[in-house]
């Protein structure tokens, strides 16, 4: 069930993988673009503005660390304008998006998801909505897009245990402080593991 944290002023959530993949299919029902959307907030931590920026052209494969690797332009954390950084694409997301580039015959400067950031915004609503309706459980009306980011790096750093400065350089958080707030407790599988370590 999706955690959720109703505390502050905003609530804020964390999908478990499978819930992840439950949204990206029912996203998915309404268009590949919309999954294709979900995948670059919820697996590869992107924020929703800057979902409609990767093409193909931008995606490599790294032989130095054997991953898949993509330019992004997004949010400055320090303030002022843009910044590029690469992000970590999972094989499997990378392998989608190749079959998706061939059957939507998307040039290599064509971006995957051509859409606004309040578009975006909306299908993440509208697949988690449409979730709540089918399952009765009114948590997934609070999952926003930001909420695909979030649970993408706190399942890195808290359950993975990948270490903060690899995670600030993919996620493009400038400082420690911008992104401490994703160090949120661990789930109680983390938990018994570290323990029986």
């Amino acid at each position: 069930m999706v955690r959720l944290d109703d505390s502050g002023d905003v609530v804020k959530c964390w999908l478990s993988p499978d819930e992840l993949d439950r949204l990206e299919r029912v996203a998915g029902e309404n268009g590949w673009h919309r999954e294709v959307a979900m995948q670059l907030m919820g697996r590869c931590g992107l924020r929703a503005d800057e979902v409609s920026y990767p093409s193909s052209d931008d995606l490599r494969w790294s032989d130095d660390g054997e991953i898949w690797l993509f330019e992004v332009r997004g949010k400055n954390t320090k303030g002022g304008g843009q910044t590029v950084r690469d992000a970590w694409m999972p094989e499997n997301v990378a392998d989608d998006l190749h079959k998706y580039t061939r059957e939507q015959d998307l040039s290599g400067s064509d971006p995957w998801v051509d859409a606004s950031t309040s578009s975006v915004r909306r299908w993440v609503k509208e697949a988690a909505h449409q979730i709540s309706d089918k399952t009765d459980t009114h948590r997934w009306q609070h999952v926003s897009s930001h909420d695909l980011r979030r649970s993408w790096a706190t399942y890195h750093l808290v359950e993975r245990q990948v270490d903060v400065r690899t995670m600030m350089s993919l996620g493009g958080w400038s400082d420690y402080s911008a992104i401490e707030p994703y160090l949120t407790e661990p789930t109680e599988g983390r938990i018994g593991e570290a323990m029986r370590a």
